[in-house]
Parts: structure tokens; sequence; C-alpha cells
């Protein structure tokens, strides 16, 4: 039953979009005035997605600045502690912390 009610909501969207462009197209505007509410909202769509793809990249490259960042500060925490370690096993013995 669940999955007959699943594939049937599929066509829901797909028929609201064909019901969307009949009425579109039966609209009683002109040809000329269709073609360019078309061309209108494909021109805003096509604006949309560059501007979210901008906003993406930008956030893309601020996360691998903050990782490479992150990295950074790793290895040179691991330099610190190496030198203590060595400082440590020269002192103490080589077996320090084994």
């Amino acid at each position: 039953m669940a999955e007959e009610t699943g594939s049937k909501v599929g066509y829901f969207p797909l028929g609201l979009g064909i019901g969307s462009l009949i009425a579109i197209l039966s609209a009683p505007k002109s040809g000329e005035e269709t073609r360019e509410y078309l061309s209108q909202n494909v021109k805003e769509r096509n604006e949309y997605a560059q501007k979210k793809a901008r906003e993406l990249r930008e956030r893309a490259e601020d996360l691998v600045k903050r990782d490479k960042e992150v990295v950074t500060q790793e290895e040179r925490t691991n330099r610190i502690a190496a030198r203590h370690l060595s400082r440590m096993r020269a002192k103490y013995g080589a077996h320090y912390l084994d």
C-alpha cells in the first residue's frame, strides 16, 4: 500500500508542471507576450542558479581555507609535541612513554 501511494505521489509534481505549461500556453496573452514571459522566467531562474553557484563556491573556498588553517595548526602542534618528546626521551631515557 505504501509503495502504491509513493509511486502516485511522484505524479503530482509532473501533473502540476504539465498543467502550468498548458495554462500558460492557453492564457489569453499573445504569443509574443507568452514568449516574453517564458524568456524572462528562464532568465530569472538562470540568474538565481548562477547566484547560488557563486555562493556555494565561496562557501567551499572558505571551508578549504579553514581546513588548511586547521591542518597547519595541527602540524605545528605535532612538531612541538615531537620536540618535547625528544627532549624528554633524552632526559629520561629512550623508552620514555613507550
